[in-house]
């Protein structure tokens, strides 16, 4: 595969490994409009995800910039990230995003997820980079390298060529999803769903807040407090090792010691999923925190959230709100994923004034009013004449 703007003398032409030589491309990057950027990172063997490559590219050149090169500041990128007269532009951001929050406590701004712009624009929820690039380039890309050793080094020819693909047709890419917006008029919601993306809270990754990740059946407070206690230390001790929570204990023993909360040796050797920790080192901060938890005054202890209690005869009524928002969505060509969930449709069966984003903004004008209309009987569902589409019909009065 030949790549546009490349300099095709040798591929090492193509891959950064000084700060001299970042500094230069950033420079030149400056005036540009925007920007293309992607990563390779692996995160197997670590809690925070190794940043292996960077690759970005502006109007007229890409170029790898190599993280793991001997002396590599990355200053001059995270300056260019800075720069609010460029656009960054992302496919599917989150896991890049949260590698330069942590890395550098930065979220590049002005951003555009072409992932979430697709979705707005009709190409279905969570499409793929190689389809969008397939259906607005005509272009193939070559998945060959898709699980390759990043680590590596020196990197070959074919994963050069291959990390630059991701950024070099994401510039075609952005360009058609940015003139289809401006078009449609759609830009604003592509905007307000980047507000999460670009909020600090996404990527805030609190020890405390960590227990709400692990799915228990148990619900009591005093429970909550052990498993918030245990959950913690985990995520704190993963964090300082730099290691995956898994081999720091699973979820289902920190469940476990939530459950049976054993507070020394005997009882913890006597436990089934924790036991090998029993003479372990981590043995006494794992009392220290069950202690800790069992300690909690009852005010303070976590409280699960409450589920929804719907009123009996209300699922007809949910399934209508389904068909609805399947027909708004496929009818307006926006991804149904981005409108409303089913949460939110067993939200708004229940309550008018439900607490959701499909009641507020253009999901409101999509299709929030009409839910409410249609749970109170001002509309009406019916199929086509041609029986191949839903009809949303004014319901007769009286």
């Amino acid at each position: 595969m030949r790549l546009a703007n490349r300099d095709d003398k040798t591929a090492c032409m193509d891959i950064i490994t000084t700060t001299d030589a970042l500094d230069a491309f950033c420079a030149r990057l400056s005036s540009a409009e925007f920007i293309t950027v992607d990563t390779e990172f692996h995160r197997e063997t670590t809690y925070w995800p190794l940043l292996c490559l960077v690759q970005v590219a502006g109007p007229d050149e890409a170029h790898c910039i190599d993280t793991l090169a001997d002396g590599i500041d990355l200053s001059p990128l995270y300056d260019l990230f800075r720069d609010t007269k460029i656009v960054k532009v992302f496919h599917a951001a989150r896991q890049d995003l949260e590698i330069f929050f942590h890395k550098a406590g930065l979220i590049p701004a002005p951003l555009f997820d072409t992932q979430v712009a697709a979705m707005v624009c009709g190409f279905g929820e969570s499409v793929g980079y190689e389809t969008l690039v397939s259906r607005l380039t005509s272009a193939k890309i070559d998945k060959s390298q898709r699980f390759t050793d990043w680590t590596r080094r020196p990197l070959s020819e074919n994963q050069i060529e291959y990390a630059l693909a991701d950024v070099v047709h994401l510039r075609d890419v952005y360009v058609s999803l940015k003139n289809e917006l401006e078009r449609s008029g759609r830009a604003p919601w592509v905007a307000e769903e980047l507000g999460v993306l670009t909020s600090p809270k996404t990527y805030d990754l609190s020890p405390e807040e960590s227990w709400r990740r692990l799915k228990s059946r148990e619900k009591k407070p005093r429970y909550l407090a052990i498993l918030k206690e245990v959950s913690a230390w985990r995520e704190r001790t993963a964090q300082t090792q730099d290691t995956p929570r898994r081999r720091v204990i699973k979820d289902d023993a920190l469940i476990e010691l939530a459950a049976l909360k054993p507070t020394d040796e005997k009882a913890l050797s006597q436990t089934r999923l924790s036991k090998s920790l029993a003479r372990s080192k981590h043995a006494p901060d794992i009392f220290a925190a069950i202690k800790r938890g069992i300690e909690t005054p009852d005010d303070l202890c976590p409280r699960a959230t409450r589920a929804l209690e719907k009123p009996p005869g209300l699922g007809p009524v949910i399934d209508l709100l389904k068909v609805l928002l399947k027909a708004r969505c496929e009818g307006s060509d926006v991804a149904v994923k981005l409108v409303a969930t089913v949460d939110d449709l067993e939200r708004i069966a229940c309550d008018d004034n439900a607490d959701v984003p499909a009641l507020s903004g253009w999901r409101k004008e999509l299709f929030g009013a009409d839910a409410l209309r249609l749970k109170h009987g001002e509309l009406a569902l019916g199929l086509s004449p041609d029986s191949k589409s839903v009809d949303v019909m004014e319901q007769p009065r009286g």
